[in-house]
């Protein structure tokens, strides 16, 4: 054996440990770079899921609210059809009906009021605009009616009654709308404060 073979195998024992300490180094580092990767995809991932959770109960939601639409539209007719019936007959003949005349008017009031609550209870909920200041979102305006008595945009006359479902509107009450009153309160309100923001 060789004296030189004899300091090397020295040497070789010595020069390993500084090899493994920056071998070392670079697992530990890039462990760590895979972790912090593996951690923000946990955490998009758990973000995703949270966000498909609420979408997926939102949609749930909606569909339980809005599912009996189509039907609900189609019974409209139905409700406003009874309310012709009743409507037909003069008031005088009303309050003078006997007999089977009189059980037939109320057979009909009784309908249609069962058949309000029933639409109520599915969500269905009628419009009584009478009164009521012009809403575009739930009032489509037929006419307008001369009225300098009521401020303009009241609806003086209800055509035909709107529906709405849940925050959706089924169908826009059909109205009359006033003109040639006072203005609304509320836009005398607004201009009032836009005239003092400005001064």
């Amino acid at each position: 054996m060789n004296p030189n073979d004899t300091e090397n195998q020295n040497a070789a024992p010595q020069a390993e440990p500084a090899n493994d300490v920056a071998s070392a180094a670079d697992p530990i580092a890039v462990l760590e770079a895979e972790k912090a990767d593996l951690k923000d995809k946990l955490l998009r991932l758990m973000a995703d899921m949270e966000n498909l959770r609420r979408r997926t109960e939102r949609e749930m939601a909606d569909a339980r609210t809005y599912a009996v639409a189509n039907f609900a539209r189609d019974m409209l007719n139905v409700a406003d059809n009874v309310r012709r019936a009743i409507e037909s007959v003069p008031d005088e003949a009303r309050s003078t009906a006997e007999g089977a005349f009189k059980g037939l008017i109320e057979g009909i009031d009784l309908t249609e009021r069962d058949l309000l609550k029933t639409l109520e209870r599915h969500g269905v909920k009628k419009l009584d605009p009478q009164g009521q200041k012009f809403d575009p979102n739930v009032h489509q305006a037929m006419f307008e009616i001369p009225n300098a008595e009521v401020p303009n945009g009241t609806v003086l006359q209800v055509v035909q009654s709107g529906y709405v479902i849940g925050e959706r509107v089924l169908r826009p009450a059909l109205v009359g709308v006033s003109r040639g009153g006072p203005k609304a309160n509320g836009n005398g309100a607004e201009a009032a404060d836009n005239s003092s923001t400005a001064s």
